[in-house]
Parts: C-alpha cells; structure tokens; sequence
C-alpha cells in the first residue's frame, strides 16, 4: 500500500505569558518576602487579604502590618533555616488591617536570592462562608413562610378585631373606653409588625447593572441628615468597579439596614462609620431559581468603631428576632441576608472591640448581555 506523506504544518511559536501576569490571575494570595521580612513581592490578592496596595507592602516590614508573634514569621524562619518547604493547614490571622482569617500557608525558599522565602495562602474560611450563607438563606425562607401566614391568618381577622373595639368605643364610658382604645392600639401595633414580615415575602425580582457607589452615596446622605448625623464617615472606594448585578432599591435597603446598625453600636462620641468598595476575585455560587454560577468578585464593607458583637449572639445573628437593641424587632439583618441571598450573593461579618465589619459580596453585571 503506498503511503501518502501530507506536508506537516508549521504553527507560529506563541510569546511565553509573563509569569508576573500568570502569579497576579491567581485567586490565591502569593507573597515574597526577603530576608529581612520586608515584602518584595504581592500580588492583587494579597493586597486584598493584608488590605494595603502593592506601592504600600512592597518594600515595607511585614511586621507593619501583622502583628510580631504571626505564625506567618515563624514559617518564613524555619523555611530558612531547613531550605525546604512548609506547609501549614490552621495558621490564624487577626490584625485590624486584615481581620480575624483562617489561612493555610505554603511557604518555599527561592534559590536566587538567597534568603528569600515564597508563600502562597489560601483562606480556609471560604467553605464557612458558604455553609453560613445557606443558613441564613433557610433563615430567610422560613421568615417568608410566616409573613405569608401572618398576612393571611392574622392581618384580616385582626382588622376585624379593631373594628368591633372602635364600634365599643362610641358605646362606653370612663375606663372601659380606656380598654376600647387599647385594643385598637395594641391591633395597630401588630399590624404594623405584620406589615414589617410583608417585606420578606417573596415578589419577582429584575436585576440590572447597578453603580454600588450611587448606592453608598445616597445611603450615607441618608444617614449624615438622619441617624447618623453625630458620626464621621469615611469612604475607601476603589473607583475602577464594574457595575453591580442587583436592584438599586434592594441594595440602598441593604447597606441603608448596615449602616443604621453601624451607627447605633458606634459610640456616641467619636463615632466613625467607614464605607469601602474592592474587587476580590476567587468565589463563586450559584444563582437561586437558576442553573447558572456567578462570580462574587465585588466587595462592600460597612465598618464602626463599636464595642463589637456579643459571642453568645454571632451565631444567630442574620436569624430572626435576634437584636443586640432594647427597642429592637430582629429583622433588620435578617432582611439583609434575605435580599443578599436573592441576589446571589453573601454577607458576612467580623467583629472584635472597636472593629465590627459587615461584608457584602456581590456579583457583576454583564454589561455585554444588559446592552
């Protein structure tokens, strides 16, 4: 049988990616430090995770920006000393630069120059973030299902309760009008309560791209001409963001509930509430009613100078009638779960004395796809 030999083609050699490019798409944070343990090197996650732009770490003590008894120290020493790798699975960060975070931490010598150490960490945190994510969406779905059976099984009898006391009233005398007109108080009251649980139930939601910095700007002038008139703002907004994928009316609730919260737990005098916008690639979670993941790259934070949140009450703080205040309904942060889950997003908090930070994770508008 004859062979027939075809004429090989030639592909074009393609440049070799710049490795600097390849290290700064990873979602994991890679910092290179010296052997003095001054950075030399981080990419945007990292800047991320310490809090500070690349211009602000690179040539700076770490030490600058965690504490001296780190556990991050400790490896880069005993990296040096054993010229060999390390990993570490349970490694805790807390600095009010980077918050209280659970990393795991590969740590490698480089050859050339000597002295230098390499560590790429990963925040152990992220499966936490998605179990307590689904708790306070099933928190929410059950605040849903009682707003609708309070709407029907106790709003309507309620008005006709209400009714029958006002016909009482034109009836009475003395303090038996004073009973009739606690009756149409005390049913006034729980309606309004009902009215409250109306907004957890569940109404056709459109998403669009949003400007989440319109958003924090109109809630902070809320704030500044109301609740929070006495405390100092401060705004550390990343101005390059892409529009949000959300509803500008639901978002202005959300960071509008924040806020109002962050004003109350902030003292009363010296009170400063901080607004902060970044961009922090690496999450993704599926959308509800849908098939489709969506990354969670856009992060708002709304911060106070607080005496923090009790331990006892952390765990069910996004739940229900759960409130730290005397005159408190428990729905405020409820509803903001509810919302932030509806847009596919997550909210998280961190909280120590003096440091209490709510973070809200959000997708990006497809911009190509609204046009």
């Amino acid at each position: 049988m004859a062979r027939v030999l075809l004429p090989q083609r030639r592909v074009a050699a393609s440049p070799a990616p710049d490795p600097t490019a390849i290290i700064g798409a990873l979602p994991g944070a890679v910092l290179v430090l010296g052997p003095d343990d001054v950075v030399r090197y981080v990419n945007p996650s990292a800047e991320q995770l310490l809090g500070a732009s690349a211009a602000v770490l690179c040539g700076t003590d770490l030490r600058a920006v965690l504490p001296a008894d780190s556990q991050l120290f400790a490896l880069a020493r005993q990296v040096r000393l054993q010229g060999a790798s390390i990993s570490e699975a349970e490694v805790t960060l807390d600095s009010p630069r980077t918050g209280l975070r659970h990393i795991a931490v590969q740590a490698a010598p480089l050859s050339d120059p000597d002295g230098f150490v390499v560590m790429a960490i990963h925040e152990r945190s992220m499966a936490r973030k998605i179990d307590q994510q689904m708790n306070h969406r099933s928190a929410a779905r059950s605040v849903t299902a009682m707003a609708a059976m309070l709407a029907h099984e106790v709003k309507n009898p309620l008005s006709g309760i209400r009714g029958a006391a006002q016909l009482l009233e034109q009836t009475v005398v003395g303090q038996d009008r004073e009973l009739t007109r606690l009756i149409c108080d005390e049913a006034d009251r729980i309606r309004a309560l009902v009215d409250r649980m109306e907004i957890f139930s569940e109404r056709p939601l459109h998403r669009g791209p949003v400007n989440i910095h319109e958003v924090l700007e109109h809630v902070r002038r809320l704030a500044q001409s109301g609740f929070a008139r006495r405390a100092r703002f401060v705004e550390v907004y990343d101005p390059s963001l892409p529009p949000v994928l959300g509803h500008r009316d639901q978002l202005i609730q959300v960071f509008l509930n924040l806020v109002k919260n962050a004003a109350e737990a902030a003292p009363p005098d010296g009170a400063e509430i901080t607004l902060a916008t970044a961009y922090q690639p690496g999450l993704r979670l599926a959308v509800p009613g849908g098939e489709s993941r969506v990354q969670l790259p856009l992060v708002v934070s709304v911060q106070d100078n607080g005496a923090g949140i009790p331990d006892d009450v952390r765990p069910h703080l996004f739940d229900p009638f759960v409130t730290t205040k005397t005159n408190g309904s428990g729905l405020g942060l409820a509803l903001v779960a509810k919302i932030v889950g509806d847009l596919g997003g997550i909210v998280e908090f961190d909280s120590q004395p003096r440091r209490t930070v709510f973070r809200v994770l959000l997708p990006i508008a497809d911009m190509r796809a609204a046009g």
